[in-house]
């Protein structure tokens, strides 16, 4: 597995990053700690996870999961390149959730003992919090540097220029700011190519996609039969609307004779600024089956049958202005 440097950190992560959203609810503990180990095997060493995470079994579950694997011993944690998030309300009480220094601070002490670590390599803001100042938010994670307890700082789900907003803070302050932005980005959905993308480029931040198969429709979904299983309308309903453009990408992938979910995936490895899209695997099997992506090359033909298949935009202002 290639490494590559998180943004402009010198810190070495694999190209993709094993997304644990399914562990301790999905995906049973023991089942969890059987892909983790597999993917250190495979020379995966990013992990990524969240306080929220754990749903029906409860927010903070699959922290804890992840806590009970590091516990094991064996070198697990210090393999590990570790990212969680905080934002999303872990109580009903007003301050369990968002961007407060006060949240932020309480949130990471939550998820260390969850975890069952000392530190959190990179840590989160899992959304946007527009009524919190960046001064505010810079403020509690220099504290939580200097105790050594995160060493990163990365955004999740942030605009173009939100991340500039919060560059140009960080500078003003001498620290050193966000290194990655988790962003919804694959051949589907591509408007971080507006603004996103070219912000993060010009300051050094790394490009960790979510939902790089959006949502299993980039996985063969028509050939499979996937439409007539799937029991989200709003899914079903977003299948027909790209139904055709599923048909003709499906097509291409067979002509090539390469699996959808794999030129998927390798369409995100080759894009600027990209550093790991994040697999989300229940299964070790569904893990396996991730890692056959990082070895397709795709041709300038076959990228350019894609962009034909499903458009892209152009860096703004060029995408709408003259």
């Amino acid at each position: 597995m290639d490494q590559t440097h998180l943004g402009r950190s010198g810190l070495s992560v694999s190209r993709l990053c094993l997304g644990t959203m399914n562990f301790g609810w999905k995906t049973a503990e023991e089942d969890s700690h059987a892909i983790m180990d597999r993917a250190h095997t495979e020379g995966v060493n990013f992990f990524d996870t969240a306080n929220v995470y754990g749903f029906d079994a409860g927010k903070g579950r699959t922290e804890e999961v992840l806590g009970s694997w590091f516990a094991q011993g064996g070198g697990r944690r210090d393999r590990t390149v570790l990212a969680t998030k905080v934002y999303g309300g872990m109580s009903d009480w007003p301050n369990d959730t968002f961007l407060s220094a006060r949240n932020i601070v309480r949130a990471c002490d939550a998820s260390l003992g969850r975890l069952q670590t000392d530190w959190i390599d990179l840590y989160q803001f899992h959304h946007v919090d527009l009524e919190t100042p960046w001064d505010e938010i810079w403020q509690a994670c220099e504290t939580l540097v200097a105790q050594g307890k995160v060493l990163y700082v990365g955004s999740s789900n942030h605009a173009g220029w939100q991340l500039a907003a919060g560059t140009e803070a960080a500078r003003a302050r001498h620290f050193t700011g966000l290194v990655s932005e988790q962003s919804v980005y694959n051949l589907l959905v591509r408007d971080i190519e507006q603004e996103v993308i070219p912000a993060a480029q010009h300051y050094g931040i790394g490009i960790i996609p979510w939902s790089p198969l959006q949502g299993g429709l980039l996985a063969g979904a028509l050939a499979k039969g996937d439409g007539a299983r799937r029991s989200d309308a709003r899914t079903q309903q977003r299948l027909e609307e790209v139904r055709p453009q599923l048909q003709r990408y499906e097509d291409l992938c067979a002509g090539w004779g390469l699996a959808p979910a794999d030129v998927g995936i390798a369409w995100l490895l080759g894009r600027p600024g990209v550093t790991a899209p994040i697999i989300g695997p229940r299964t070790v099997e569904q893990f396996e089956g991730s890692l056959a992506a990082v070895g397709v090359t795709l041709t300038g033909e076959q990228l350019a049958a894609l962009d034909e298949v499903f458009p892209g935009k152009r860096p703004a202002p060029m995408q709408y202005a003259w």
